[in-house]
């Protein structure tokens, strides 16, 4: 199967996967945001984002080397499995032990009042991202699309009934979110028949020892883009408090739209970088597709500012309608966060894990002093602020990296002006008032940067149209 084809197949495939999975549960932010309060959001994103951040340190990024190690066909694949559940298990012993202590000091008031539910949120996200990368792994794209629309059929039912009729509020959001994933995990495991490759009678020293060497160093760099991408919510909290940060974790759902084919391309891509690298891009595969993932991101980023506000009244209801303002820079940082994660693919290929954490370091590092300078000024739009220039400064020195191991001819010049012109846009959409102005000045912005990318685009929809 050729470069291009196995990558729009994958597209395809996975396409359906995360289409189900947010793009469906984005048309139920209405719901959310008049069933649930500011505060109740707050605490459910709390609580999301420790377990996002707990996964990687306590199960030893599981989920790298699974995916990494399953992409090898002659690799022992019973040795993933079984090492994966090893460690999936000893951190779910960690986090209930953590629990207990926490619930016989009452050492964090509001973790004691949810602690069936964080436990549960942690073991299913964890089981979720080791299972989903094993599908991915081992090519098995298609079950992992089903899989998908499953998990959103049973997440967006379980919502609806556990908040309107049932009227559950914050403990039907945990349960419908648990359960959706934990459906999808069921269907693999069922459809993959992983149980037969989970082996206790063989000890796998020599491969948890390469596995570990390949995934620890990354734990840096999965910490990092914790900071990156949501650190900013406790420091949110700290300044401006938990209702406020309701407001900010809303925001998120329209870039939203932007991260369904971030995520959709950089789960392709992954699988795509392993089975075809080549340090000289001999026939322009590599700077073909940055080239075109690049100019796809732009326009929709540049189309989502413009409509910033129209998509806000129709999403936001009541207190969360503000959340309109952060969505620009939140939106810009989603466009250089899928670049990152392209480029990451390279550094995935020749197993580089150290890379991933130097480039990331320097982003996390700067987002802390940003976010704790910008927020006591100005509030939440600072730390959306800081989470757009962490991301920049990440793609800027993976960039640099990436030269080391791959000649990638690109257009950085144009790039670069495209960049300015989103920034220009988020400015424009934040000092003027909603009239024919500004929407008049948006229009011309959006004008620009097609013009910029016009050579792409033609290219871009000519392949989709050949294949």
């Amino acid at each position: 199967m050729g470069k291009y084809k196995y990558l729009l197949k994958n597209i395809g495939l996975l396409t359906l996967s995360s289409f189900a999975t947010k793009l469906l549960s984005f048309f139920l932010v209405p719901l959310y945001t008049s069933v649930l309060t500011t505060r109740q959001y707050g605490t459910y994103d709390l609580f999301n984002t420790t377990v996002g951040v707990l996964i990687p340190i306590f199960t030893l990024n599981a989920v790298e080397y699974v995916l990494r190690f399953s992409l090898e066909r002659n690799y022992d694949r019973d040795a993933v499995v079984t090492i994966g559940t090893k460690w999936l298990t000893i951190s779910s012993i960690i986090v209930l032990g953590c629990l207990l202590i926490n619930n016989v000091f009452d050492l964090i008031p509001m973790l004691r009042q949810y602690a069936v539910y964080f436990f549960l949120m942690y073991f299913v996200q964890a089981l979720s991202g080791i299972v989903t990368a094993y599908s991915r792994g081992t090519d098995h794209v298609a079950a992992l699309s089903v899989s998908s629309v499953i998990a959103s059929i049973f997440t967006i039912g379980c919502n609806i009934i556990f908040l309107v009729p049932f009227n559950m509020g914050l403990p039907g959001y945990f349960l419908a979110n648990i359960i959706g994933p934990l459906v999808q995990c069921l269907y693999l495991i069922f459809r993959m028949q992983v149980w037969k490759k989970f082996n206790l009678k063989k000890h796998y020293g020599h491969q948890e020892k390469e596995m570990l060497a390949y995934s620890v160093p990354m734990i840096a760099n999965s910490i990092s883009w914790w900071i990156n991408g949501v650190s900013d919510r406790y420091i949110v909290t700290w300044v401006c408090g938990v209702a406020t940060n309701g407001v900010y974790s809303v925001s998120n759902k329209i870039p939203t739209i932007l991260n369904v084919f971030q995520s959709i391309f950089n789960q392709a891509w992954a699988l795509s970088t392993v089975k075809d690298f080549d340090p000289e891009d001999t026939n322009g595969f590599f700077a073909n597709t940055y080239k075109a993932y690049n100019c796809l991101m732009v326009v929709i980023c540049a189309f989502i500012i413009a409509f910033d506000r129209i998509l806000a009244k129709f999403l936001y209801a009541n207190n969360f309608y503000e959340a309109w303002k952060y969505v620009p820079f939140l939106t810009i940082a989603i466009v250089f966060g899928a670049l990152t994660g392209y480029l990451g693919g390279f550094f995935t290929a020749v197993k580089d894990s150290k890379a991933y954490a130097s480039s990331t370091i320097v982003g996390a590092v700067s987002n802390i002093v940003m976010n704790l300078a910008l927020v006591p000024l100005i509030g939440a739009l600072g730390a959306a602020l800081a989470t757009a220039v962490s991301y920049v400064e990440v793609w800027a020195v993976r960039l640099v990296q990436s030269k080391k191991y791959i000649n990638l001819r690109i257009n950085i010049v144009r790039d670069v002006a495209s960049y300015i012109l989103l920034v220009s846009q988020t400015l424009v959409l934040l000092v003027l008032p909603e009239n024919g102005m500004m929407y008049s000045l948006q229009a011309l912005i959006i004008l620009l940067i097609l013009a910029l990318y016009k050579n792409d685009i033609a290219l871009l929809v000519g392949k989709i149209l050949k294949k």
